[in-house]
């Protein structure tokens, strides 16, 4: 007889989940001015830790999560529901691209018309820059249209690795726009978009637009360069989104302590979880670490990335003054990793779960 798991039990879980880790999603950076007193990093989690109600409340969360995975992987193929969504999400990858670039269009637009690099936190003047003001406009409305999503895409990379080695390395922290402008180097535009349109009336014979734009006919020449890369896309989200958790969370929260517990002061999360502040700081590291850590390994990926979908939610409520476009391209990753799974070289590819039709539809594509 198979053992189902019970649906309060599954919605503990999840509950205790997203109040260990509640402030996980936020960046640090964007809801603090201060930089907070200097803590010896390793010191500070050690005596958090050594509180005997801190050390049990931690095993008790760090023992029901991995409890809880145990109990899913027993039943997983006994799940109806599971393998149902499973074939459902299969027929939404070519739509994918569309996902990537509203993620990543609307914050770049922001960006320009805000006067920021990437990131809220590189803030430039508009009048004296009135050249990186017209870029990042630009490179968001031809994103969002999917017009020249490909070169769009390269000068967009271009733009990071400028900013990141040359004018604020501290753009690393918006570093979720990589592995979406490198999917969207891959894959194009998709549909809908410009790019789709105008390649089938160029592609009509007799076409008048096709006689004066031949650039578009040419895609079909470029998605076959690319075609042997599609495949991967899965994989360079996945890795890219879990970079993205594990630097939240060791670098934003369990190296800089003392920022983070300001987070924890500002917002007065301790009266939602009357827990002490340190053990806030040090379970939302953790987690994040974690999270961050299964998919890259694409362990359990689809329920990372919910969870992950629902610690930027929770965030987004309980920060109330954290910028949302600063966190749109995270929803899109996190949507398109779901959308995806895990992809090719994976742990749960390596473990025999068996492959969906998406691959084969955005090698395809």
């Amino acid at each position: 007889m198979s053992v189902r798991p019970r649906p309060a039990a599954l919605t503990a879980l999840i509950l205790l989940g997203t109040l260990v880790a509640r402030p996980v999603a936020a960046h640090v950076d964007y809801v603090t001015d201060d930089t907070g007193d200097p803590i010896d990093a390793v010191r500070f989690t050690l005596d958090v830790l050594a509180e005997p109600i801190n050390a049990a409340v931690f095993a008790v969360a760090g023992l029901a999560a991995v409890a809880g995975l145990a109990v899913y992987l027993w039943v997983r193929p006994t799940i109806t529901d599971v393998v149902v969504l499973r074939e459902k999400l299969a027929g939404y990858a070519d739509l994918v691209p569309w996902m990537l670039r509203l993620a990543i269009g609307l914050p770049l637009v922001g960006a320009g018309f805000q006067g920021y690099l990437f990131a809220p936190t590189l803030a430039f003047d508009t009048g004296a820059s009135p050249f990186l003001r017209v870029l990042f406009i630009g490179l968001g409305f031809f994103t969002l249209f999917g017009l020249a999503t490909r070169l769009v895409a390269t000068v967009g990379l271009l733009t990071y690795a400028w900013v990141l080695l040359a004018v604020a390395p501290g753009v690393v922290i918006a570093m979720e726009y990589v592995p979406v402008l490198v999917a969207l180097a891959i894959l194009g535009g998709g549909r809908p978009s410009a790019d789709d349109m105008l390649l089938a009336v160029a592609s009509t014979p007799g076409s008048y637009y096709g006689r004066i734009d031949p650039v578009h006919r040419l895609k079909s020449s470029l998605d076959a360069v690319v075609g042997p890369l599609r495949r991967y896309v899965p994989t360079v989200l996945r890795v890219g989104m879990g970079v993205t958790f594990v630097y939240l969370g060791l670098i934003e929260k369990l190296a800089d302590p003392g920022r983070a517990l300001l987070v924890v002061e500002k917002y007065d999360l301790t009266s939602v979880v009357p827990v002490d502040p340190g053990l806030w700081v040090v379970g939302a590291g953790v987690t994040e670490i974690a999270v961050g850590l299964a998919l890259i390994a694409g362990f359990f990926t689809r329920g990372a990335a919910a969870l992950s979908f629902v610690l930027f939610t929770t965030t987004l409520f309980g920060l109330p003054d954290d910028p949302v476009l600063a966190h749109v391209a995270l929803f899109g990753m996190a949507s398109a990793v779901f959308t995806l799974g895990s992809g090719p070289l994976s742990f749960d590819r390596l473990v025999g779960r068996p492959a969906l039709d998406n691959e084969t539809v955005l090698a395809a594509d």
